[in-house]
C-alpha cells in the first residue's frame, strides 16, 4: 500500500501551514480549563476561523488523507484541538451526514462547521454502560413528537451544548437492540436537567441529564424509527475510529518534548526510561502508520471494524505514555500543576471510553478473527 503524500497533498499542507502561521498568533488567550462556557466561546471562535479559511468541513469534505494532513500540522503548529465542538464535528455531524435526510444535513451540518452550535452525546446511562443496547430512556410517540423520560450519564458537554445526540427506546417489546432510535434532541426543551460531574481531574466536560417527558419532534429522529442501534454503529464507528486520531499526534509530540526533559533532568541516564521511551516512539509510529491504513480502507466515508483494533491499542498506549512521564518528573509527578500530571490522570479513562477494553477485544475477535461468542 502506498502510503506517501501526491503532489496535491502536499501543497495542501503548504497552504495550511502557511495559514496557521498567520491565524494562530492572533487567537486571544485561552480560558481557564475549568471554565467550559469561556471554554466553549474559545472553541467556536477557532472553529469559526476554520470556517472562513476554508478548512472546517475537512472532516467530511475532504479527502481521508487532507484529513491526517490537517490533523498533523494543527498540532505541530499548537492550534486549538476541537475541545467544546468534539460531540459535533466528529461523532454527531459525520452521523448526520452519513445518515441523516438532505433537510437534515442542511440544518444540522453548517451551524457545526460554522462554530454556531455545540452537540452533547446522550448514550450511556447508569444501568447501561459497556451494554449499551440495554438502555431504558424510553420514548413514546405522540404524534409529530416522540415524549422522553429517562437519563443519562457521562454526558459529555451537556452543560454548554444546544443538541443531543441521544438514544432512546421506541419499542421495549422485541429484542433490545431492534427498539432504539437514535435522535437529536435540542437542548433548551422544557423537561431536561443537567447536573454536571467532576472528575478526577477537576473537569466538568461530563454531566448526568435527567429527562422528564421532554418532546422531540419525530423529524428530529435520524434513521428509521428501531433503527438506531445500526446508526449508533456509525457513530461509533466515527468515536472509535477516526475521533481519537490527532491525539496520536499529540501523543508523539509530548513524546518527544518527554524526552527533552528527561535529557536535562537526569532521567535519560536510567537505561529503562530510554528503552520505555524508545518503544512508546515505536509505538505510536505503527499507530500512525494503522491510521493510514484505516482511513484508506474506509467505505463511503465510515470507519471499519479496524478502528477497534486501534482504539483498543491506542488507550493502553496513551496510559503507558503519562505513566513514562511521571517516572521521568519523579517526586514532581505528584504536582498536579507540573505539565503532564492532570493528562496522565485522564489517560486512565481512555481504556473507558468509547467503548471499553473488554468490548473492544470482543469486537475484534467475532468481527476481524470471526471467532465464536462466548457462551
Amino acid at each position: 500500500m502506498d502510503l506517501t503524500y501526491t503532489d496535491e497533498e502536499e501543497e495542501f499542507r503548504e497552504g495550511l501551514r502557511s495559514w496557521l502561521v498567520s491565524a494562530l498568533p492572533t487567537l486571544p488567550p485561552k480560558p481557564d480549563p475549568l471554565d467550559w462556557p469561556g471554554r466553549r466561546a474559545y472553541d467556536c471562535g477557532w472553529q469559526r476561523r476554520l470556517y472562513d479559511a476554508g478548512y472546517a468541513d475537512v472532516h467530511w469534505g475532504g479527502s481521508p488523507t487532507q484529513r491526517l494532513i490537517f490533523l498533523e500540522e494543527t498540532e505541530r503548529a499548537g492550534a486549538p484541538y476541537v475541545g467544546a465542538n468534539f460531540v459535533g464535528l466528529l461523532h454527531a455531524g459525520p452521523t448526520v451526514a452519513a445518515e441523516g435526510t438532505a433537510d437534515q444535513r442542511e440544518r444540522w451540518l453548517p451551524p457545526v462547521l460554522r462554530g454556531d452550535e455545540v452537540w452533547c452525546q446522550g448514550f450511556s446511562e447508569p444501568e447501561a454502560g459497556s451494554d449499551l443496547a440495554s438502555l431504558r430512556t424510553r420514548a413514546v410517540r405522540d404524534g409529530d413528537a416522540y415524549v422522553v423520560t429517562g437519563s443519562k450519564i457521562w454526558t459529555s458537554h451537556a452543560e454548554v451544548a444546544d443538541w443531543c445526540e441521544l438514544l432512546v427506546r421506541t419499542d421495549a417489546s422485541g429484542p433490545k437492540h431492534r427498539g432504539i432510535s437514535w435522535l437529536a434532541m435540542p437542548m433548551d426543551a422544557p423537561g431536561i436537567t443537567v447536573r454536571p460531574l467532576r472528575t478526577l481531574a477537576g473537569s466538568t466536560e461530563f454531566a448526568e441529564m435527567f429527562l422528564d417527558e421532554v418532546r422531540v419532534p419525530v423529524a428530529n429522529r435520524v434513521g428509521e424509527e428501531n433503527d438506531g442501534w445500526r446508526v449508533t454503529m456509525v457513530t461509533l464507528s466515527f468515536e472509535r475510529g477516526t475521533a481519537f486520531v490527532g491525539e496520536v499526534v499529540a501523543c508523539r509530540r509530548v513524546l518527544g518534548e518527554l524526552a527533552g526533559t528527561a535529557r536535562k533532568n537526569g532521567a535519560w541516564d536510567d537505561p529503562e526510561v530510554r528503552r520505555r521511551l524508545g518503544r512508546l516512539s515505536a509505538e505510536f509510529r505503527a499507530l500512525w502508520r494503522l491510521t493510514q491504513w484505516n482511513v484508506s480502507e474506509a467505505q463511503a466515508g465510515v470507519p471499519g471494524v479496524g478502528g477497534s483494533v486501534f482504539k483498543l491499542r491506542y488507550s493502553h498506549a496513551r496510559q503507558e505514555l503519562y505513566d513514562a512521564a511521571a517516572a521521568v518528573l519523579g517526586p514532581d509527578a505528584l504536582d498536579l500543576g507540573r505539565e503532564w500530571n492532570l493528562d496522565r490522570l485522564s489517560s486512565l479513562s481512555y481504556t473507558i471510553a468509547a467503548g471499553t477494553s473488554q468490548i473492544q477485544r470482543n469486537i475484534v475477535a467475532e468481527r476481524i478473527l470471526g471467532l465464536p461468542k462466548g457462551r
